[in-house]
């Protein structure tokens, strides 16, 4: 999604960001050869602390860093000697355990790998369950391979990283760190990063997705999502968000699917805006319904706004755009108008917007656009649980 903007990290600070592309592009093939990632993470990851304060981008850093630290008193392998002998267990009629490890200690050391190692058209669920790291590789998972889990150590310890933008993968809906294409996915406690530069105004090509999903029934648990220009591109299914950290500036939750999204923070770092200025740099969310006839839309439940800039809660990408937030806290960030209409008024009366008790300085509606609905016990009724996604047809409990 394009969009004039300047963005600076604040939650989510940019110099640890560029700090983790700069030294994870390091062990790129075209990269320098005598640079040492090592040395350079932990001088930039000091530099940036020093800077900003940043506990999630830090604690992967650091983490990483404590991991990979070359111990010359160990003896060659010692590094895997607290990996349970008798990990991953075996098969089971219903389960198939993978593990991956950037040390070697299992089967696989990149995740692509093991997503490579799935058999097509599987009926058990395969868990790829991934060590605490970094894993800087463009991962895809095909259609061919439903019922996949990606299971990390945590969001603030795990992550699958890459830089690609609208240009450098020709188009915006190529360039996800993450791709996942087959039905049934699950994610947990694992975090997905597009550390592409952040954009400069006006910047064309720009847009970096962190992970695009485009297969039916699938299920992120406290997962993190990473960006700033179109970090999560919720293309196409009925998708199911609870807990999540989902971080950006510009539509940095965008696509066309059918969403729930359950208890999650959401934390723009666009730039601050000046007291007294009613600039605009940046939105939460850009929907893509294009016809009342797609039974699509995002809603957002128990949810919290917060972070920097001036922001809407969402732009009409498409004419029938359908967003709502219900019970959820708004900071001072969200515009007194709400919502944006994608500079085609046309859309003023087609697209669904609506807010149901929310909270908070950005929820206040008195100035709200005239489109903007104040949903009232029966409308909002088909948009609080997980109904809306058909969950109790397909939605697991989180075990």
């Amino acid at each position: 999604m394009k969009m004039m903007s300047s963005t600076s990290l604040k939650s989510i600070s940019l110099t640890l960001l560029i700090a983790i592309l700069a030294i994870l592009a390091s062990k790129h093939p075209r990269s320098h050869p005598n640079m040492n990632p090592l040395t350079s993470i932990k001088y930039l990851f000091d530099v940036g602390l020093a800077t900003f304060s940043s506990p999630i981008i830090s604690s992967i850093i650091d983490r990483h860093h404590q991991k990979k630290r070359p111990d010359h008193k160990r003896k060659k392998g010692s590094i895997c000697d607290d990996f349970p002998r008798d990990f991953p267990p075996p098969d089971t009629n219903t389960t198939s355990i993978l593990c991956v490890d950037g040390n070697g200690c299992c089967n696989f050391t990149t995740v692509q790998a093991a997503v490579d190692a799935v058999f097509n058209s599987s009926q058990k669920r395969t868990i790829i369950w991934i060590n605490s790291g970094i894993y800087y590789e463009k991962v895809m998972v095909p259609k061919t391979k439903p019922n996949i889990t990606f299971q990390g150590q945590g969001y603030t310890s795990t992550a699958i990283v890459w830089n690609d933008t609208a240009n450098s993968s020709h188009g915006t809906f190529y360039c996800g760190s993450v791709q996942v294409f087959s039905d049934n996915f699950i994610a947990k406690n694992i975090s997905f990063m597009n550390v592409a530069p952040i954009p400069s105004p006006g910047d064309i090509g720009a847009q970096a997705v962190a992970i695009r999903i485009g297969g039916d029934q699938a299920a992120f648990w406290g997962c993190g999502f990473f960006g700033a220009q179109d970090t999560l591109h919720d293309d196409r299914g009925r998708h199911y968000f609870k807990e999540c950290f989902i971080q950006g500036s510009i539509d940095f939750i965008f696509g066309n699917a059918r969403s729930l999204y359950e208890g999650c923070w959401l934390v723009s770092m666009a730039n601050p805006v000046a007291p007294g200025t009613k600039s605009i740099n940046g939105a939460v969310t850009a929907h893509g319904r294009a016809s009342k006839e797609e039974n699509t839309g995002f809603a957002f439940v128990n949810c919290t706004i917060g972070g920097t800039g001036r922001v809407w809660l969402g732009r009409a990408w498409r004419p029938f755009s359908r967003v709502v937030f219900a019970l959820t806290t708004m900071s001072d960030i969200i515009a007194p108008e709400g919502w944006n209409d994608f500079n085609d008024p046309a859309r003023d009366q087609t697209a669904f917007y609506g807010e149901y008790n929310c909270t908070g300085a950005g929820a206040n509606m008195s100035m709200r656009v005239p489109y903007a609905l104040r949903l009232n016990d029966t409308q909002a009724a088909s948009f609080l649980n997980v109904s809306f996604i058909d969950g109790d047809q397909w939605l697991q409990p989180y075990v």
